[in-house]
């Protein structure tokens, strides 16, 4: 992985650590959402045992009652039992076995033989019931064996409800035709809390023609039950609403074809846990990483960029007078240690050096004022020489005499400005051109005749430039003061623009110009002047300078 885009240290081990955590992080989300949907897999599947094993309870009840309910109205006409005889025999099995209410045989030769233990329940309206029920269509137990065709409803007689069973059986010959009884519902809800897992909330039995059978719990409140009849094919489960418009979770089983099944409602807690369980796997890794980030900004921090902020510090702080060390201390790791040492090394090298080249500095320094001092003495005594030798000749002698001297004062004049303060310098043009200019004046001129500048620029040029510049200067100027006596001369300089001067010559009246002498064209040369106007009428000339400033 290319790391050109993470210039910093602390963001290059950012990524490093995140290159490294993703992979983990990814495959503790793979395993957290596969434990996810394995405690939901095991949710389901649990709930759907507890449905199976309510069905299967129901099934057997019913096959039991339908069995018992056969074999006695079998026995009964074995016996030959009157209808006075049978209606006590089965009154005395009832008041032994808790649940049943009441009971009818039917003889394929018309003989009926009825009993109960409510008042209610007369032999006519059980009468009533057979035939009610003998209309409907039978359902089929699974149980692998025909008993005959049974028949199962919810009742109500007075105000008492009742689950009844009606078996019909095919025969011509003499023996029973029907046997129909009636029990309690609460003997069927017992079955239900034999299937007590801890995760049901509520379990009914469900008849699309008879309604709610029997159900667990308080009879009166089937809030819990779904909004939507859903009769299973065989075993079904969904989540939808409740009658009381909450989400909850439905199982439902056939327990008879068609139409007779169990529906229960389970608790949503545990895929509730387990959703929160998925939800903190998940996030466990993403804070993982966040805390290891944390942790590794504050150790990076901590052990690394503090030191080298420190050298970072030291280093920027250094002067030319200040020299700065890192500080060495003991919890400083031994890499950045090494380097603290090593760049404390380097500033001590440097003072030394530096030391050095100040020595050799100063030592230049005083043979360059040594130099300037023995040179502008010399020029001095030159300059005098020649003074005193003007004085003692005329006419073309002194004149000759006086333009040497106005030379040498140039050659003066540029090493002390060059040289004012010690060190080599550019030259002001003004100050410079304004000392020249007042020596001419001050050998040359005459009663009717000087020499006056106005100059207006600050630029400077270097000792090699500002020389032959006196000398142009000086040479027109003393041409121009030989060749028309009583002329006055004005030397202007001003700026072109902010890399450019102009330099001009002018007098008061037009002359008659000469050709300039051979020198000439090399201090233009030494200059880098180019000449803008030539001499004619009252101009000297004009020319045009680059300072480059």
């Amino acid at each position: 992985m290319r790391l050109r885009r993470f210039s910093t240290v602390r963001t290059r081990l950012l990524a490093l650590l995140v290159v490294i955590a993703v992979p983990i992080a990814c495959a503790s989300a793979f395993a957290a959402y596969a434990t996810y949907r394995a405690a939901i897999v095991a949710i389901e599947a649990a709930q759907a045992r507890a449905v199976d094993d309510f069905a299967v309870r129901t099934r057997v009840w019913y096959r039991g009652m339908s069995r018992a309910l056969l074999v006695f109205g079998a026995v009964a006409s074995e016996l030959g039992l009157d209808t006075a005889g049978c209606s006590n025999a089965g009154s005395k099995a009832m008041d032994r076995t808790a649940g049943f209410r009441a009971f009818l045989l039917r003889h394929t030769d018309g003989r009926i033989c009825a009993g109960s233990l409510d008042a209610d329940l007369t032999t006519e309206s059980l009468d009533g019931i057979a035939q009610q029920l003998a209309g409907r269509s039978p359902v089929g137990m699974w149980n692998g064996a025909d008993i005959g065709r049974m028949r199962y409803d919810q009742v109500t007689v007075g105000a008492r409800r009742y689950l009844a069973i009606l078996a019909s059986i095919p025969s011509t010959s003499a023996g029973l035709q029907q046997a129909l009884l009636l029990a309690a519902p609460e003997l069927l809800e017992n079955v239900f809390d034999l299937g007590e897992d801890g995760q049901v909330l509520n379990v009914a039995l469900v008849g699309r023609e008879a309604g709610v059978v029997a159900v667990r719990g308080d009879g009166r409140d089937l809030s819990w039950m779904p909004r939507t009849s859903r009769v299973p094919e065989r075993h079904e489960r969904w989540v939808g609403p409740n009658r009381a418009g909450q989400e909850s979770a439905f199982a439902a089983r056939m327990v008879a074809e068609p139409d007779f099944y169990i529906v229960a409602s389970f608790d949503d807690r545990p895929a509730e846990a387990a959703r929160l369980q998925f939800i903190v796997l998940l996030l466990a890794p993403l804070l993982t990483l966040g805390l290891l980030c944390l942790v590794c900004m504050r150790a990076i921090d901590r052990h690394c960029l503090r030191w080298l902020r420190d050298i970072e510090t030291a280093a920027r702080s250094r002067t030319s007078t200040n020299r700065v060390r890192v500080a060495v201390a003991d919890g400083m790791p031994s890499d950045i240690r090494s380097v603290a040492e090593a760049f404390n090394g380097m500033v001590e090298e440097q003072e030394v050096r530096q030391r050095r080249l100040q020595t050799a500095l100063d030592d230049n320094r005083f043979l360059v004022r040594e130099l300037h001092h023995r040179v502008k003495n010399s020029l001095q005594v030159v300059q005098s020489y020649i003074g005193l030798s003007r004085r003692d000749h005329r006419d073309e002698a002194r004149l000759a005499l006086a333009d040497a001297e106005c030379r040498v004062h140039v050659l003066s004049a540029a090493y002390r400005f060059t040289l004012a303060d010690g060190e080599m310098q550019p030259v002001r043009v003004d100050l410079f051109l304004d000392d020249v200019v007042t020596m001419i004046s001050n050998l040359i001129r005459s009663r009717d005749q000087w020499v006056t500048s106005r100059i207006e620029t600050v630029a400077t040029l270097s000792v090699d430039r500002i020389i032959p510049l006196g000398f142009l200067v000086a040479d027109v100027a003393s041409r121009a003061l030989r060749g028309t006596p009583g002329v006055r001369i004005v030397v202007e300089v001003r700026d072109i623009d902010a890399s450019a001067i102009e330099v001009t010559l002018e007098v008061d009246r037009e002359i008659q110009h000469t050709m300039p002498p051979r020198l000439f064209a090399g201090l233009l040369t030494q200059v880098g002047a180019v000449q803008t106007q030539e001499p004619r009428g009252r101009s000297l000339g004009r020319w045009r300078i680059d300072h480059g400033s």
